[in-house]
């Protein structure tokens, strides 16, 4: 496993891309309050509803939201909800483009511009989901190492998902931060030996407080900041 390139250090960064790359957290509850109305007719969903699902993929979500209001789905009725779920969201995002959070776009061009990063896209979203996410929001995803939901086998909490990611960096994960939104995310990022970044887009603090470090926008994250937490 590769980490020193002409005698330089190599730096990994990695990006989850819910509530990281763009502000897809009020859509994502908006369009699922929608399926379990339409599939289940299911009234009084609320966006707080999903909280336990958020950052461990669709399935998850999708069964946070139902077992809030007691509602009991079997594992295909899930399967087939987050499935409708997923085309309810893309529909959405290419009507409605969701911009970038402030500061990421400068964080990811500053870093490609460097040759002691390397980058990479982690999310447990589908392959079709993330890349509507990643257009929309304009990330130069063809230039990152790039890993979906769709490839892995384990969600978050479980660190798969990062440890293919940082093998397809090819560097060592405690040469890594993963920028992050979620307690689940963080709880694998940490598993999985990177240092972490949490944002508070969609949590507060003390639900982050695993992460090495928290922030309320990635505007007060520079590449320094990522030498240092490695270092």
């Amino acid at each position: 496993m590769q980490i020193m390139a002409t005698g330089r250090k190599i730096y990994g960064l990695i990006f989850d891309v819910d509530g990281v790359i763009a502000d897809t957290e009020p859509v994502n509850a908006k369009v699922t309050i929608r399926v379990l109305k339409d599939m289940f007719d299911l009234s009084g969903v609320r966006p707080e509803d999903f909280d336990a699902g958020i950052g461990k993929g669709a399935e998850k979500y999708v069964q946070a939201g139902a077992d809030a209001h007691g509602l009991k789905l079997t594992d295909q009725q899930v399967k087939d909800a987050a499935n409708l779920r997923e085309k309810y969201l893309i529909e959405t995002i290419q009507s409605e483009p969701l911009p970038a959070f402030h500061g990421v776009l400068e964080l990811i061009n500053g870093a490609l511009q460097r040759p002691d990063f390397r980058l990479a896209i982690a999310t447990s979203a589908s392959l079709e989901l993330s890349r509507a996410i990643l257009e929309s929001a304009k990330v130069p995803y063809g230039k990152m190492v790039y890993v979906t939901g769709s490839e892995i086998k384990s969600k978050k909490p479980d660190p798969e998902l990062f440890l293919v990611a940082v093998s397809r960096m090819a560097i060592h994960p405690v040469h890594c931060v993963v920028i992050e939104d979620a307690p689940s995310g963080v709880q694998a990022a940490k598993a999985a030996g990177a240092k972490c970044i949490a944002v508070t887009n969609s949590m507060n603090a003390g639900n982050l407080r695993q992460a090495d470090l928290i922030c309320d926008s990635l505007e007060k994250i520079n590449l320094e900041t990522i030498q240092k937490l490695i270092d």
